[in-house]
């Protein structure tokens, strides 16, 4: 299996579709999230809407890259979002989620097995493969997250 593939097939486990690492993903776990508890603040925590926010936020900067385009996404930049103050706005985000997220497998399986191994944007990022894998990971880390949200908010 081309490498390019199997990182697509990673992507797609955690956020759209899987249950083999971690019995859930993403799509399965936040369809189940009204925009009141979406938005619902426990403590200090992040809210289940940042969260989500924050990882459409690199998916979308990453994919656009990835298309060709310049990688304009900001670490400082990451939680800032409109309020969600709907369902109207909630369904809005998760929309452009999995829009997103469809679109970054996509660009992710076009990208030849050779440019795996080349420099991510500059030499300090590491690789195409390195980038990749962070978004996987990143994305198990606060599927975690969100997760533990949704027991604290029953």
């Amino acid at each position: 299996m081309n490498d390019n593939f199997e990182l697509a097939r990673q992507f797609k486990e955690v956020y759209l579709e899987g249950k083999w690492v971690v019995s859930t993903n993403l799509k399965a776990e936040l369809s189940e999230v009204n925009w009141q508890q979406a938005t619902t603040k426990i403590g200090t925590l992040n809210t289940i809407a940042a969260l989500a926010f924050h990882l459409s936020y690199y998916v979308a900067g990453v994919k656009e890259f990835l298309e060709g385009g310049e990688l304009t996404i900001r670490d400082k930049y990451s939680f800032d979002f409109a309020p969600i103050q709907s369902e109207n706005d909630w369904q809005r985000l998760l929309s452009k989620m999995w829009k997103d997220a469809n679109e970054f497998v996509t660009a992710v399986e076009a990208l030849p097995a050779e440019k795996l191994n080349e420099v991510f944007v500059k030499e300090e990022y590491g690789t195409y493969a390195r980038n990749i894998h962070a978004i996987i990971e990143h994305s198990y880390y606060h599927l975690g997250q969100i997760v533990l949200l949704k027991k604290l908010l029953k």
